[in-house]
């Protein structure tokens, strides 16, 4: 690998390395950014130029074939899928493949997902749209040396052999070589033969990819525990770390009993840091009792003085004004259109905050070398090249220095892209000569959160005498900056002037990218308006949107999936409606139908209907599996989830206030159509969540002739909109 210079952008040559009794190949690949015609916002995607990455599969003499995969593993399945991309063009056997992490190397393993720098990140959806090409090249590229090679040893011309699962084959003589066989044996050219896209496999001849029969390789030591996450470290001689952290974001601490607490059993180290105490302790059980001991007086606060609840009834008036917004879409003459509009509507749609509440809290451990020159990390990372960063910058070495062990993530949903919890672990870690594991508690998760913005919507509209939609304008209040704005555009709907600015209002707390970012609370407000100009206009809301998607076939064709599946047409039955919504998310299209009901103002969504376009599948089971995650989550959010804010601290701590989808709240129906597609895979694990806060709105108004416009429905918001008193 010395001659393979990954830092240029193009790679002239490739080395090898041997491998004991085999063969390791490192072949490139050219991962860039997918391209789906629509971005989060302007202002946090930039364009991008094609960049080289190595990708590496070793090959053994027993014919074990061994794929390294550089994506975080959080439970949405992307370690399977990015590996079984290349093993189809190599024409591997999936019984012989064994996946393992990569090592935490952009320069080698990164992507060109943001910006034009490479980086190991797993976010928006992007890593088998990302990657699907290159590791395709890739896999190709190494099926044909391998044929090369067998050539050599059967004395047949190269055209004349040709692959079947882990083996080179000759019909004419009835010869054949196992990859095993070919590994022992082989030299590796130091440049691979070309590929070109259009000598890959054609689709209809692939055996892994798109085949219900594949399965992903983490479930079954997931089933039976042996699945190795950070909290499941142990190192000998490891202590334990616990903070405790201000309630109001930015509040600094000043502890007033620390000889106390440093006196208590098992305490080895009390430690004020900017965020508040650490406590260092032998066992979990002695950081926590310690930390339960602290007397802190806390001062100042960024977020002091913010009430969620009391802002949210502020924001209309924000969204009235004329000047301070940033604008995102400015089509023609919205504001004038509007004006002379034969029939105007206007309404507004809030979102509450929302937290990520991962399965598995933060935590990370850190061992620092005696001599303090070096370090090891062991965490779960939607971006560990950043986090190793990050630990390499709190303990003052290079980034070299710092061995980084990506872990299996409990969870990720944008949260673990950051790496705080990282850094508070390598300052920890400093004060002791022994490997240390931080750990989060679920109340410190939720009540130093970092969320998901609430927000205001101001939708406003006018059609004409044609009932048609000639103007748009959606304006966004909140804080979050442009996590508020993904999703906010109408690409699907064809209207000749729209208007789509954000307006920020600083609160001072923590917020972040949660699944989808901000298609959620977009979507919702964007579907249900669709919904109100329809019956404004006496118009089907599924004709209505089927009119508006008159300029693009394939998202209509979705959308007349999720209407067939569901019976559009048909009525429910009594004490139940349905309502209809669609949304695009990172490439993918979705349309879903739901049918509800209401049980002492306790919604019940007994059905989901969802029809997805992610073009080419790669794992048909798996994508299914994330929509149904995606659509459980979405519902949680609508029926339950609201993080609230008291004078900048948040008022909910655990599960027991902060209420999370229930079994019993689950559909007794989820049916999911994939929609055949030879189009490039585009995202598939958010993709079915914005949909839903609008067709449950819209299913409530068919229900109740009421419009529901602020998430969550609780039922005692679903109370006050139909005008019971308790």
């Amino acid at each position: 690998m010395s001659e393979n210079n990954t830092e240029k952008k193009n790679i002239s040559r490739r080395g090898f390395l041997a491998a004991s009794g085999g063969v390791t190949f490192a072949v490139a690949a050219y991962a860039v950014a997918p391209r789906f015609g629509f971005v989060e916002s302007a202002e946090t995607v930039e364009e991008v130029t094609e960049q080289a990455i190595s990708a590496w599969v070793r090959i053994d003499t027993t014919g074990r074939i061994t794929i390294y995969n550089p994506s975080a593993e959080m439970g949405q399945g992307s370690m399977t899928a990015l590996p079984l991309i290349f093993a189809e063009e190599m024409d591997a056997d999936w019984k012989d493949v064994v996946i393992e992490q990569s090592p935490i190397e952009p320069a080698v393993y990164g992507s060109v997902m943001f910006g034009n720098s490479r980086r190991m990140i797993t976010v928006g959806s992007r890593a088998v749209s990302g990657y699907f090409d290159s590791l395709r090249i890739a896999g190709a590229q190494v099926r044909r040396m391998l044929i090369t090679s067998a050539a050599g040893e059967m004395k047949v011309p190269a055209s004349e052999l040709t692959t079947e699962p882990g083996a080179v084959v000759h019909k004419k003589s009835g010869k054949r070589l196992t990859f095993g066989e070919i590994a022992g044996t082989m030299t590796v050219p130091d440049a691979p033969p070309n590929v070109v896209p259009s000598q890959l496999k054609d689709p209809k001849d692939f055996r892994l990819i798109g085949k219900e029969h594949v399965p992903r390789m983490d479930i079954p030591s997931k089933t039976d525990g042996s699945a190795q996450f950070a909290v499941d470290v142990r190192l000998p001689g490891m202590v334990y770390a616990v903070i405790s952290r201000s309630l109001v974001h930015g509040a600094k601490a000043k502890l007033t009993n620390e000889s106390a607490v440093a006196g208590m059993k098992g305490v080895l180290k009390v430690v004020p840091m900017n965020q508040g105490i650490g406590v260092i302790a032998e066992t979990i059980e002695a950081a926590l009792d310690a930390k339960g001991a602290l007397k802190i007086d806390w001062s100042g606060g960024d977020s002091k003085g913010y009430n969620s609840q009391e802002w949210l009834s502020k924001y209309a008036a924000e969204a009235a004004k004329t000047d301070g917004g940033r604008a995102l879409e400015n089509k023609g003459d919205a504001d004038s259109a509007i004006r002379h509009a034969t029939r105007k509507y206007s309404a507004d749609y809030l979102n509450d905050h929302v937290v990520h509440a991962q399965m598995e809290p933060l935590n990370a451990v850190v061992s620092v070398a005696k001599d303090g020159k070096s370090a090891e990390v062991w965490a779960g990372s939607q971006a560990p090249d950043g986090a190793r960063n990050a630990a390499a910058a709190v303990l003052g070495i290079s980034r070299e220095k710092v061995k980084f062990n990506q872990m299996y993530l409990g969870g990720g949903f944008g949260r673990r892209s950051t790496s705080d919890y990282v850094e508070e672990a390598a300052e920890l870690a400093k004060h002791v000569d022994r490997p240390l594991k931080l750990m989060w508690t679920r109340e410190d998760d939720i009540t130093y959160g970092m969320m998901r913005p609430a927000s205001l919507q101001r939708m406003e509209a006018g059609v004409d005498r044609e009932g048609k939609v000639v103007a748009w304008k959606h304006t966004i209040v909140g804080t979050g900056g442009g996590l508020l704005t993904s999703g906010s555009d109408t690409q699907f709907y064809s209207i000749p002037n729209q208007k789509i600015e954000r307006k920020d209002i600083e609160h001072g707390i923590r917020t972040k990218h949660w699944r989808a970012v901000g298609h959620g609370p977009n979507k919702f407000a964007i579907e249900a308006f669709i919904d109100e100009i329809a019956h404004g206009e006496n118009k089907n809301p599924y004709m209505l949107r089927r009119e508006l998607m008159a300029d693009f076939p394939r998202a209509i064709k979705v959308l007349d999936t999720a209407a067939e599946m569901s019976g559009w047409d048909k009525p429910s039955k009594e004490g139940r409606a349905k309502g209809i919504a669609f949304a695009e998310r990172s490439g993918s299209l979705c349309a879903g139908v739901v049918e509800l009901s209401l049980e002492d103002f306790r919604i019940r969504v007994h059905r989901i209907w969802c029809a997805l376009d992610a073009g080419i599948v790669v794992q048909p089971d798996n994508v299914r599996a994330q929509s149904e995650g995606s659509m459980l989550m979405a519902l949680s959010t609508i029926l339950h989830e609201s993080i609230t804010y008291k004078d900048g601290a948040v008022e909910q701590s655990n599960f027991d206030d902060y209420h999370l989808l229930r079994i019993d709240d689950t559909p007794e129906l989820i049916d999911i159509n994939l929609i055949p597609s030879t189009e490039h895979p585009s995202g598939v694990g958010e993709a079915a969540l914005p949909f839903m806060g609008g067709a449950v709105s819209n299913a409530l108004f068919a229900l109740t002739g009421k419009r529901f416009r602020h998430m969550p429905f609780t039922p005692e918001r679903v109370r006050a909109v139909l005008g019971e008193t308790p």
